[in-house]
């Protein structure tokens, strides 16, 4: 198995968000991409793989310095291997995938976010490089682009949180905030058992408006003129957008089951959201002409 393929593997499968938000990607930036992934999932696979602390810092510190020698031409892991070429192509720096160990050792330490400032500091840690590295890989010239980018991963990141309040509950993690729980009324105990209260759904309700919101916030930063090569980004706000209205509608529900889109409801999705960026491309350039 070649590096490429074992990243293919590792995240591109189609029954993922993540294989049609790059479906329409050139090739080789698609490739790019995929490695890209597959490094950050290998990463935050280290919380769930390891049961203890101690272990877990470890492997996080191997893949620091994995990392390191992908940035210097010595990689040892397929996805190292895959990532190397990426890295020189597209002058990724490697205080950004810091940032991201970082803020995966930091769940190691877990303790519950107190406030929603708490938790967006979490998602820009883990949600932010992500995107950030990607837009960089697709290209921009505007500044606001990157801006636009690690507001899109802290939106990504917290659609994920309310994707998986009960399956991380069922680990014992509560990332949303405290003061949301006492806002609502919600014994951590209702989460972790999977229970009913009167505010749970409100609870809810408040969480996925919060996503939505930084997905318009998001989207809204993106210069109109670089709209096209970033189009896996607004596939991928499209599909959370999907992803969160189908949230909605299984309120409580939740808590017990984890809540996906259908493959071919994601490639109809991806596909629409191409072809409406296409025509708001053309626009633009009869509006110029």
């Amino acid at each position: 198995m070649t590096p490429a393929d074992y990243c293919r593997q590792k995240v591109a499968r189609p029954d993922s968000s993540f294989y049609y938000s790059t479906l329409f990607l050139p090739a080789s930036k698609r490739e790019s991409i995929i490695a890209l992934e597959a490094c950050f999932r290998e990463i935050v696979d280290v919380i769930d793989e390891c049961q203890e602390v101690a272990v877990a810092r470890i492997k996080l510190a191997w893949w620091r310095e994995e990392l390191e020698r992908a940035f210097s031409g010595t990689p040892r892991h397929p996805v190292g291997k895959a990532l190397q070429p990426v890295i020189a192509a597209h002058s990724l720096d490697f205080e950004t995938f810091d940032t991201f160990i970082d803020g995966v050792n930091a769940q190691l330490e877990y303790g519950r976010h107190q406030t929603f400032d708490d938790l967006r500091l979490h998602c820009q840690r883990l949600g932010s490089p992500a995107t950030l590295l990607s837009a960089r890989i697709f290209g921009y010239d505007d500044a606001a682009t990157a801006d636009y980018a690690r507001e899109l991963g802290t939106a990504h990141e917290l659609t994920r949180i309310v994707r998986d309040i009960g399956w991380d509950a069922r680990r014992n993690r509560i990332y949303l905030p405290i003061e949301d729980l006492q806002r609502f009324d919600i014994p951590v105990s209702v989460l972790l058992n999977a229970g009913e209260t009167a505010g749970l759904r409100p609870l809810i309700t408040h969480q996925i408006e919060r996503a939505e919101g930084q997905y318009r916030n998001a989207v809204a930063r993106l210069p109109e003129n670089e709209r096209t090569q970033q189009l896996s980004g607004l596939i991928m706000a499209a599909l959370d957008g999907a992803l969160l209205r189908e949230l909605r509608a299984e309120g409580t529900d939740i808590l017990r089951q984890r809540t996906v889109l259908p493959p071919l409801r994601m490639l109809w999705i991806a596909w629409r959201t191409r072809r409406k960026e296409k025509h708001r491309h053309r626009q633009r350039q009869r509006q110029h002409t």
